[in-house]
């Protein structure tokens, strides 16, 4: 019943496993990746025609995580698996990016790849295991892709390259100084295809070793792919490639030197208008089949990409005119908005984002309920992409996948310059609102999120600028790195190349490849001259503020810290949580308590703070023997009077201590609810507590007289 072909390698640390002919048998290609005992199944079906008058490629993977693979039930009111969650979200691009590329040109079937997690052992990440038998499965589907890709996961621990880290390791990179790398590197067997990073400030040569190291190792796995293909292959699809080039020799010779003129406008709205008529003038000139042939986009396309690549690689010149290793002009702004904690504007040529930064206390926490665990996020980055940004209408509602994939980006970004939660017990969120857009938004976002977090008063340990590269390379081998690289520049070119980091190091790394000729020489000369171009924006960026203030808004909340026994964690907390309401009310501050004991107290009011603060000390301190302290009398009997001086805690003062001569009856200068001043002298044998009055002047809280009390 089932032609079963199984092919399994030892890689790692663990036994990689690619099994086909069993599961999901109509689909065009089914592959189950196993590693360790994380398992993924990769689906793929593709149209075996194009839909008519279609001049892209309409590719669509999807990346789901099913709650059992872990024996999870999923939280909510509704209890199954709802929209994407965002590593879902984040994980579909992951594997989208590399295999987009090396589908055979010209080919704008629809191909639809599912990813599911059948079983997560919570050590080996899915999302490599996805990738793996996504590769898998378009390999064996018959499809006209030029593959089989591999991925793999490199952290770098004391100086070495580690393959395939745990979860655990790289969830708990912000907290652990030894794991200082989380990179997913994807690629053939001869070429780089994809790279997603979060460092902590790792040199250019430490991250190109990590890609180098990453490319390497997963050589035997693409040739574990190989060999699962040569068993369990379909035929391939029957596609030629459509031989359009009697239409392009048309569109070229109707209009090359209108484009090039009008890629010559240096401004982007007029340059967009003006590359809009010369297409109109271009369509004139050809006959009504030329009009009505299918790959007429595809030809105007590959006219505009000449004119662009021939420039820059030839003669050194981009649209805008400048350099290829200039910089557009940055102007940096803070402080802009009255009632915000903190705010930035960042402008870099015709690309600008407004940041702005919120402090929240330990309530405003995100609560992620993962595959792996649950968690809680103190650091929040979210990315707002409006139609308006480029001059366009269009969608306006939810984030999409671009908005969350830039938002992630900047939030590695700047991972690794946040105060530990320990020194800055704040919940940290930042909007980017992208307010003009022309090429690399989300460094605009890292750089802007990095002022505004500065204007709102976080310690960052060093400002993080972003620049995004690009590459056009020739088939002869002559190419051209630029920096800081436009919207036409990306779309036209063959790399996108972000880097990010401080004057010391790279705090994160993404990198897209539409060619399968990058080499490592390639790759240096591209971080060597993004160090020069971050290293350029940081400074433009200190024109505007040079270090965090040292001073909060003062409509940002103040959070003080403290902490207390666990063993006292439920005297605070009181009965039902009554002790812990009556302080909230009493003093007008939040209180968050956790586990460990570390009580957090917030408000914008400082007397509250220390109002909450003397109230939550009186609970938990323990008084100290010789120490005096202010009390009320709450009870008066023959042999003394008993005085509340430290929180709860009551105490007897005898008659014989209360002054220096001898009373008939403690009522004589005594009254219930009085205020006094007692010396604590110890405790006796049942542990009980022995107060005195008469060695402290009771006007000024004093001692007025050192004697032996006993």
């Amino acid at each position: 019943m089932f032609n079963i072909v199984k092919k399994e390698m030892e890689w790692g640390h663990d036994t990689l496993t690619l099994e086909t002919g069993k599961i999901a048998r109509q689909a065009d290609g089914c592959v189950v990746a196993t590693y360790g005992e994380t398992s993924v199944m990769a689906a793929v079906t593709y149209a075996k025609a194009p839909k008519p008058g279609q001049d892209f490629f309409p590719l669509t993977v999807h990346y789901n995580e099913k709650y059992y693979a872990a024996g999870k039930i999923p939280g909510g009111f509704f209890k199954r698996e709802a929209r994407p969650t965002e590593k879902e979200t984040l994980t579909s691009r992951l594997i989208d990016r590399p295999i987009r590329p090396l589908f055979v040109e010209g080919f704008k079937n629809e191909v639809l790849v599912i990813c599911t997690v059948l079983s997560h052992d919570l050590e080996n990440d899915p999302d490599v295991v996805a990738m793996i038998a996504a590769s898998a499965a378009l390999t064996i589907s018959g499809a006209p892709f030029m593959g089989p890709i591999a991925g793999a996961r490199v952290g770098f621990v004391d100086g070495e390259y580690v393959l395939n880290p745990s979860v655990d390791d790289m969830q708990g990179l912000k907290n652990d100084p030894e794991q200082r790398l989380d990179l997913v590197v994807a690629g053939t067997k001869d070429a780089v295809m994809m790279v997603e990073s979060e460092a902590y400030e790792l040199s250019e040569a430490e991250m190109l070793g990590a890609v180098k190291f990453g490319h390497e190792q997963m050589q035997p796995v693409i040739d574990l792919i190989v060999s699962l293909a040569e068993d369990a292959a379909k035929e391939p699809f029957d596609f030629q490639a459509p031989d359009y080039s009697a239409l392009y020799d048309a569109v070229k010779s109707a209009g090359e030197q209108r484009m090039r003129d009008a890629y010559a406008i240096t401004d982007k709205q007029e340059r967009t208008s003006a590359v809009s008529a010369a297409k109109e003038a271009i369509k004139a000139e050809l006959t009504e089949a030329q009009l009505e042939d299918p790959n007429l986009g595809t030809a105007l396309k590959k006219l505009e990409s000449a004119v662009l690549r021939g420039d820059v690689v030839k003669n050194g010149k981009r649209i805008d005119g400048r350099a290829l290793d200039t910089v557009r002009p940055i102007v940096s702004e803070v402080g802009l908005l009255p009632r915000t904690h903190g705010s930035a504007l960042f402008t870099r040529g015709e690309t600008q984002g407004l940041v702005v930064t919120t402090l929240g206390t330990g309530d405003d926490e995100q609560f992620i309920d993962a595959l792996h665990g649950n968690f809680k996020s103190n650091f929040l980055l979210h990315y707002n992409f409006p139609p308006y940004s480029v001059g366009e209408v269009g969608r306006f509602g939810p984030p999409g996948r671009r908005e969350i994939g830039h938002g992630k980006l900047a939030w590695r970004a700047l991972q690794a310059v946040l105060p530990s939660a320990t020194d800055f017990p704040y919940t940290i969120r930042l909007v980017s609102e992208i307010t003009e857009s022309n090429g690399s938004s989300s460094m605009a976002t890292v750089c802007g999120s990095s002022l505004s977090m500065m204007d709102a008063g976080v310690p960052l340990k060093a400002p993080v600028a972003g620049v995004a590269m690009g590459l056009v390379l020739e088939s002869d081998g002559d190419y051209a790195v630029l920096t800081d690289i436009l919207g036409d520049e990306d779309h036209l070119g063959d790399m996108d190349f972000k880097v990010a980091g401080t004057e010391d190091g790279i705090t994160s790394l993404q990198m897209d490849i539409k060619v399968a000729g990058i080499t490592p020489e390639i790759m240096e000369t591209a971080l060597a001259q993004a160090k020069n171009g971050r290293v350029h924006i940081l400074s433009e960026m200190s024109k505007a503020l040079a270090e965090g203030r040292s001073e909060f808004s003062a409509h940002a909340p103040r959070i003080e810290t403290m902490q207390i026994p666990t063993d006292k964690i439920r005297e605070v907390i009181g009965s039902g949580g009554k002790v812990i309401r009556e302080i909230v009310e009493t003093s007008g501050a939040k209180v968050d308590i956790n586990d460990d004991g570390v009580i957090k107290i917030a408000s914008a009011n400082g007397e509250a703070i220390q109002k909450a603060y003397d109230m939550i000390y009186s609970i938990v301190a323990e008084p100290e023997e010789g120490k005096v302290y202010k009390g009320k009398v709450v009870k008066i009997v023959d042999f003394g009077a008993f005085v509340n001086f430290f929180g709860k805690r009551d105490g007897l003062v005898h008659v014989s201590q209360i002054e220096n001569k001898r009373l008939n009856h403690p009522s004589d200068v005594l009254k219930e609810g009085q205020e006094v001043w007692v010396k604590l002298l110890g405790f006796d044998d049942r542990g009980k507590v022995r107060l005195a009055m008469k060695m402290v002047d009771q006007e000024t809280g004093e001692e007025s007289v050192k004697e032996d009390a006993e």
